[in-house]
């Protein structure tokens, strides 16, 4: 389940180091270790018409995105060999790791433009980026920043250094599992009747409310129907009905987005009441 997204310049190494990693995690992990690679994405279609198109760029990233989603397991190591240059994609991936509960680690391979052109220049024609690709992807390259929570624990390497293998699989065992939050989290899935069962049920505490405070006195908690919760009359008085359906409303509004059991319903509703400025 950790999760290794490796990033730099175009022709800065990173599948080489991507593969060394491969090798090493293949001995050191109990599991599998899966790599997913841009190459694999693109491989149809030349570079330069790829990454000229803001539209075919961003179909390539989907397809990524949807492969890790789909390849990320309970015990597996997942690398993703690409360039990885928007910081907001690498949030995504930080998210999909969140939704997990992984641990990610991201490897900057540095390199300097110009030696980056070079290793570009010497590679096999087919699989050479054009100059002014090139440098446009350069110029729109965000760097990671361990400052930043998704780009966290961040591992660099110089082009000249050993790929520091053991260094990315501490970071992957020391690193915490992020908690998810309500961002990565699935919502709670309502019962279809939810809606109904939410009016019917605060109807009925209203009702119970009005009738039993016909008699009743300031600070007295009454019985309502539906739940051992007791409503308090406030200091201020009894509650008018209109006073009661606005704070009906409010509470309906808000439990639309945040399901609950049916039966709970009552409770909630009076503690509700009980817990608000009347």
């Amino acid at each position: 389940m950790p999760f290794v997204v490796i990033s730099g310049f175009p022709a800065s190494g990173k599948t080489t180091r991507t593969k060394e990693l491969l090798e090493f995690m293949k001995k050191e992990w109990p599991k599998n270790v899966v790599v997913i690679s841009e190459h694999d994405f693109v491989k149809d279609q030349d570079k330069d018409y790829t990454y000229s198109s803001s539209q075919v760029e961003k179909d390539v990233r989907g397809a990524l995105k949807g492969e890790v989603i789909r390849k990320i397991s309970k015990d597996d190591i997942v690398i993703l060999d690409g360039l990885n240059y928007i910081k907001g994609f690498r949030y995504e991936l930080f998210c999909i790791s969140k939704n997990c509960r992984t641990p990610q680690v991201t490897v900057h391979c540095i390199i300097n433009p110009e030696q980056a052109w070079k290793w570009n220049e010497s590679r096999p024609e087919s699989q050479r980026y054009s100059r002014a690709v090139f440098d446009g992807l350069v110029m729109r390259y965000e760097e990671p920043d361990s400052r930043n929570r998704w780009d966290s624990p961040l591992v660099t390497v110089q082009a000249d250094d050993l790929t520091p293998a053991e260094a990315v699989l501490q970071a992957l065992r020391a690193a915490p599992a992020p908690k998810p939050n309500m961002s990565t989290q699935n919502p709670m899935l309502a019962p279809t009747d939810f809606l109904f069962e939410l009016d019917r049920r605060t109807q009925d505490v209203v009702k119970a409310i009005v009738s039993a405070q016909e008699s009743a006195m300031e600070g007295d908690q009454l019985p309502v129907t539906g739940t051992s919760e007791r409503y308090t009359v406030p200091s201020t008085g009894r509650l008018t009905l209109a006073q009661l359906s606005r704070a009906r409303r409010q509470f309906v509004s808000y439990l639309k987005t945040h399901p609950a059991d049916p039966a709970s319903i009552p409770t909630l509703f009076v503690q509700y009441l009980n817990n608000t400025d009347r």
